[in-house]
């Protein structure tokens, strides 16, 4: 027997004499176990190796039973090993953030790809899969995990996969914005994407017409479902892919951004007994966010809360939330059809798209229910012509509207990089304001934090029309938007603008984001 083939377990000599520590901290996980031990295998077995400053790897495990895998571990990477003991949740934790912070893998991975070997893997694939576990897999599965491994720990939203003439570039969109991340060589393109689509279950060989596909990936405890749509374009295929996090948890009204004012009118309107409640702005705005937040604020046990979703974004405890599927016939008019059946108090509707989803959305709100839906339309006062359009009566919009908040989503300063400076006379008149009410403004200078843009997370900003006797009357008059705006102005609500400029203010967004969202909005 060799100095390889001898047990190497330096310290204790049995499980029982093995310290245990409580928290893993201190130390940080050993870069070469994380590259060479397959995560499968530190999970199975529930142990990581961490970072010490001598030969001798300190192995942190869950459970007993791991205690015979350290001689594997030892051999393996040809070190003596030392354990110790951890609770196994904080091992597992563990575990995953250290395979989820292994960096700088996708540019190496398009460095060392073989064509031929990618075509010999792309059948060997799954719709689901562990993201963090490459080992075994052909280059350009490895590559396609590592974009959407890269998109979630980035917080993107969106994945552009964008063929051009001579290459194939990724781009994600994060807090809003679309960025180039890397570019893919030409001769790739053709497989990154059938990858794509087979993760989808799409067909691949159809090339020429749109396709939708959608699956479920895991990266570490966190479970995100994709939304993939595939377009045929001059160059090639082009994929968008929608990153709906699973594990991403549910804001509360306050942490969205609202002024108290606005909150503490919007929180009196979800707590009617019945009515029309309608949330309105362009794809992306964070109407879907708001709703759960209002959802989860009003759920309890006395209350049978329903919703209809397309897509059911995120779950909450508690609700009933179905998901609609137009093939079958699932729409949201027939949905809601059914959900009347199920004796409910407060109705979500995900959308209302058309005259026959925003009659029976009328009609459960008149018929003693609470109903919260969508809209798209620039501001709060268009939402009410909006209905008007979709042949809605006048007298029914009127009796059944409690309230529209129109809102967007405006970039943060970033924390680390935010200065204060003198704005420009330039900056503030885009606003529509003739002077400035202090000498300085905040803005972010850009930092490694928040990929060098001066903004890190956004927040929203809002108006809020509350239907009242006289806006009413306007409805029922077929007032124009414009018309019944100045009633709902003259009863103190506040424009989405002046909301951007407190915002400006108190130093938390910069003039360009609030003139980008709300200049062309409101005029």
């Amino acid at each position: 027997m060799n100095d390889d083939d001898e047990l190497r377990v330096e310290g204790a000599t049995n499980p029982a004499e093995v310290p245990v520590w409580k928290s893993l901290g201190e130390l940080s996980p050993s870069a070469q176990f994380v590259e060479r031990i397959p995560i499968g295998f530190a999970r199975q077995h529930l142990m990581l190796g961490l970072a010490s400053g001598n030969n001798t790897l300190i192995v942190a495990l869950g459970a007993p039973a791991g205690w015979r895998q350290l001689d594997v571990v030892s051999r393996f990477l040809k070190r003596p090993v030392s354990a110790i003991f951890a609770p196994a949740e904080t091992v597992r934790t563990a575990i995953n953030t250290a395979y989820a912070l292994r960096s700088g893998q996708t540019q190496k991975l398009l460095e060392t790809m073989s064509l031929n070997e990618v075509l010999a893997e792309v059948e060997k694939l799954n719709s689901r899969e562990d993201l963090l576990d490459t080992s075994g897999r052909a280059p350009v599965i490895k590559l396609v995990n590592m974009i959407l491994f890269d998109a979630v720990t980035g917080s993107a939203s969106d994945i552009h996969i964008q063929p051009q003439e001579e290459r194939l570039v990724v781009r994600y969109r994060i807090d809003g914005v679309l960025f180039d991340s890397f570019e893919v060589p030409k001769p790739l393109q053709d497989e990154v994407v059938s990858r794509v689509k087979v993760i989808g279950r799409m067909n691949i060989a159809e090339k020429r017409l749109p396709q939708d596909g959608r699956a479920t990936v895991e990266v570490g405890d966190r479970l995100v479902d994709l939304r993939i749509a595939s377009m045929p374009t001059s160059y090639g295929e082009r994929i968008v892919i929608r990153l709906l996090d699973k594990s991403v948890r549910l804001y509360t009204l306050e942490e969205l951004g609202f002024d108290p004012l606005t909150l503490g009118e919007f929180r009196r309107l979800i707590r009617m007994e019945h009515g029309l409640i309608l949330l309105t702005g362009p794809t992306g705005s964070g109407k879907s966010t708001t709703l759960y937040s209002a959802l989860r604020e009003i759920n309890s046990r006395e209350c049978n809360v329903l919703t209809l979703e397309d897509p059911i974004e995120y779950q909450i405890d508690g609700i009933s939330q179905t998901q609609i599927n137009t093939k079958k016939g699932m729409t949201f008019a027939s949905g809601l059809r059914s959900v009347l059946r199920q004796d409910p108090d407060v109705i979500m509707l995900g959308e209302i798209r058309d005259h026959e989803t925003a009659v029976m959305a009328i009609q459960s709100a008149l018929t003693g229910h609470l109903v919260f839906s969508t809209l798209h339309t620039n501001d709060a006062a268009s939402a009410v012509t909006r209905l008007l359009d979709l042949g809605i009566e006048p007298y029914l919009v009127a009796s059944s509207l409690m309230g529209v908040q129109a809102q967007r989503l405006v970039r943060r300063i970033c924390s680390k990089c935010g200065l204060d400076y003198h704005p420009s006379s330039d900056e503030y008149l885009r606003l529509g304001v003739s002077t400035w009410p202090s000498e300085t403004a905040r803005r972010g200078t850009g930092c490694k934090t928040c990929r060098g843009t001066g903004y890190r997370g956004r927040f929203v900003i809002s108006e809020l029309l509350v239907t009242n006797d006289e806006i009413r009357e306007q409805i029922q008059n077929r007032a124009n938007a414009s018309q019944i705006l100045d009633v709902a102005l003259r009863h103190n609500m506040r424009l989405m603008r002046d909301d951007g400029i407190r915002k400006i203010l108190a130093g938390q967004t910069t003039f360009d984001e609030v003139a980008k969202v709300t200049v062309a909005s409101n005029g």
